[in-house]
């Protein structure tokens, strides 16, 4: 025990700190694609968890003896989790190994072993009881005395787990305890030999470019630049906190649903390398330093000088406190109609520009009530392209003659005074593309989020009315978005996931690009989830006691996911979008609260109800009591008449 305490103790990076032997924090995906972050766990009263590993008999067998105290424990805010840190496992495997023995906790994956080297794990079947108060390791150890290699007792005689939790519950000042556990050997990289084996030169620092120069570049994004090996070291403890927090590199999709042709995630060996090599105490070693070496200024233009550039007022942004959207309108001093094929956005200020969004308005639009633009352009956020727009290379968006651009600008404060003064970059098409570049949102404008909740489900879903194609998505919320998905429902009824972001950051607006764009028949639905956490464990709630409903600003919320696809067959010459029946859908979608395609009197609101309340037997032609999608539409339409 006195040797195991020490390895304990002097695991500084690995999860535990000298003085109090406590667990760092980490964010992890379950087998079922569910973050989970184990700070955001402060609310309970204990936490425990046990080392998790396919077809090992140990764990096995003492699965029903942690779901027993997990049973008894549950109804007092302790919380279960199980971790798989063993190399050979994945998200399949252990789907496949949950489901089989009826395994009905999360079970985390640790992909790229850090957190379980963190633990220092050395057998699976060994648990954690974690104090939540200053995430303090009370136990670890086996659950209890049953079990030994090749033999168990019919019952045990020590109950370590349920004691440790018993005494913390109480109230009860509890020492640290360690017993050496009995499991199946979990197989880690032989650390002892970092210094020699992981070169800074050849390993690292073309890790870190490929990552991470992007935005750690001069001039870029990120707050700080990886100009040489002396500034990677000096942040090195911040690399490895972000990468065992996910929150580095900046990509939120689960890896194992969909493939993306603009990802920046990193590889679990990737992670690894440069969390073991931190560990190791970054040594610099030989070779040259390629951080040094690379050119890394930041292109204002780098698809070269544009068609036409945007140049927008200078606007200043107070030091601090809330700035309403900002919208800009400038001329266009364009002689002819032109089509869009790309754009660059750059930002005067990164460091205050949230986002903008742009379009172009012409004079019907510009004095209508509510509207932004007639034909939305493109945007910027920090995590989007600031160059370029989604969608096939033969698609683009009509940029009319005599129209004016106009902007949303969504500025944040940042502790001074500074300026702004946003461009933007167009570039053409020689000639008139084959086909035009739509933008599609689902959204839903009339929910209210409760106070105090940890997981409140808003949805919505939007009906194509023609065959279509899918070339990128794009989940919206703000401070209290937790995770997002988006999932096509097909004619006949079965379901694909098209994507998922289970760790959902207001600070990256990202556009997750198809690597092969999706078909989507006539009739298919779009659905898309959001879940938002409006409780006081979300460190950017602005104010959990507050009933959030629909608003641009970032303290309301939004359920906002947008898209980019084409209409198949579409041409300039032959055109099948129907922008009332898109609108009229987006409204169907979120009407339709228990989404079984018919809306019931119940089910209307506000100014819907107001609007299709009377007559409404009347209007529904097939006598189903509840109106589809097509009865709608040609009762909004004869209502507009």
């Amino acid at each position: 025990m006195k040797s195991r305490f020490c390895i304990l103790l002097v695991s500084i990076f690995f999860g535990l700190s000298v003085a109090s032997t406590t667990v760092d924090n980490f964010t992890l995906l379950d087998h079922e694609g569910k973050a989970h972050k184990l700070y955001y766990l402060s609310d309970a009263e204990a936490v425990v968890i046990m080392v998790h590993g396919n077809n090992c008999p140990m764990v096995r067998n003492a699965m029903p003896d942690f779901r027993e105290v997990r049973d008894d424990f549950q109804d007092r805010n302790v919380h279960f989790l199980l971790l798989n840190s063993v190399d050979y496992d994945n998200r399949k495997s252990i789907q496949e190994e949950a489901e089989e023995w009826e395994i009905d906790f999360p079970i985390l994956d640790d992909e790229a072993q850090i957190v379980g080297m963190g633990l220092n794990l050395t057998h699976t079947a060994e648990v954690f009881v974690i104090d939540p108060n200053d995430w303090s390791i009370k136990y670890r150890g086996p659950i209890n005395d049953r079990l030994e290699y090749e033999r168990q007792k019919a019952e045990a005689s020590e109950h370590y787990v349920a004691d440790t939790l018993t005494s913390m519950l109480a109230g009860e000042e509890v020492e640290f305890r360690s017993i050496t556990p009995k499991g199946c050997l979990i197989n880690f990289p032989d650390r002892s030999n970092d210094k020699t084996e992981i070169s800074y030169s050849e390993d690292i620092a073309p890790t870190l470019l490929e990552n991470c120069g992007g935005c750690h570049a001069t001039g870029g994004i990120a707050p700080w630049a990886m100009v040489n090996y002396d500034i990677v070291k000096s942040f090195a403890p911040t690399i490895r906190q972000v990468l065992r927090e996910k929150r580095m590199p900046p990509w939120h999709a689960d890896p194992h649903v969909g493939e993306w042709k603009n990802s920046r995630d990193i590889s679990p060996e990737e992670r690894q390398l440069i969390v073991r090599w931190i560990d190791a105490g970054t040594p610099r070693g030989e070779g040259p330093d390629p951080l040094a070496e690379r050119e890394d200024d930041i292109e204002d233009w780098p698809l070269g000088t544009p068609d036409y550039i945007i140049e927008f007022p200078e606007y200043e942004v107070q030091a601090t406190g809330v700035v309403e959207y900002q919208y800009f309108t400038v001329d266009n001093n364009m002689e002819e109609d032109a089509w869009l094929q790309a754009m660059t956005v750059v930002p005067g200020d990164t460091r205050v520009l949230h986002h903008v969004l742009m379009g172009t308005v012409d004079a019907a639009t510009s004095n209508r009530r509510g509207a932004i633009w007639s034909q939305f352009m493109g945007g910027y956020a920090p995590g989007t392209e600031a160059s370029g727009v989604s969608g096939p290379e033969n698609a683009g968006v009509l940029v009319r003659a005599g129209t004016k651009f106009r902007a949303q600008m969504h500025y944040t404060p940042i502790g001074k005074v500074v300026k702004d003064q946003t461009r933007v970059g167009l570039y053409f098409f020689d000639e008139p593309p084959e086909t035009i570049k739509r933008s599609g949102v689902v959204l839903n404008t009339i929910f209210q989020i409760p106070p105090n909740t940890k997981d409140h489900q808003v949805r919505s879903y939007l009906t194509f009315h023609s065959n279509a194609t899918l070339h990128s998505l794009l989940p919206h919320s703000h401070y209290r978005g937790k995770s997002s998905n988006f999932t096509l429902e097909y004619p006949d009824g079965s379901k694909e996931l098209l994507l998922s972001v289970p760790n959902y950051d207001f600070n990256w607006q990202t556009s997750y690009e198809f690597v092969e764009p999706v078909s989507v028949p006539a009739g298919a639905r779009l659905h898309h989830v959001t879940v938002y956490d409006n409780s006081v464990q979300n460190p950017a709630n602005p104010d959990p006691e507050r009933t959030v409903r629909w608003g641009q600003q970032s303290w309301e919320e939004m359920l906002y996911g947008s898209f980019v696809f084409t209409w198949d067959g579409e041409t300039i010459e032959d055109q099948v979008q129907d922008n009332g029946r898109m609108r009229r859908s987006q409204a169907f979608g979120y009407l339709d609260r228990n989404i079984d395609g018919l809306l019931k009197l119940d089910e209307l609101q506000g100014g819907w109800a107001a609007r299709l309340r009377e007559g409404f037997d009347a209007l529904d032609a097939d006598d189903n009591e509840g109106l589809d999608l097509d009865e709608f539409i040609a009762a909004l339409n004869m209502a507009s008449r």
